[in-house]
């Protein structure tokens, strides 16, 4: 499963609907949600990508505190 907060909504696709894999680069993964989503691949470059321990995605926008 790949949870992604993108936009201020949340989206929870499988890995098979993004055609991807896990063991894929960060990079790799933020270009192919870039298409998902039907945006530039820079609308994504400061995103995070977060590995669980049961395998799925979590795609977030980089939290800033302060």
């Amino acid at each position: 499963m790949v949870h992604v907060r993108f936009e201020g909504r949340s989206y929870d696709l499988t890995e098979r609907e993004l055609n991807i894999t896990a063991t894929q680069t960060d990079d790799e993964i933020r270009t192919r949600l870039a298409g998902r989503f039907d945006v530039g691949p820079d609308a994504l470059k400061d995103y995070v990508i977060d590995r669980t321990a049961s395998g799925d995605l979590i795609v977030r926008p980089e939290a800033v505190y302060g």
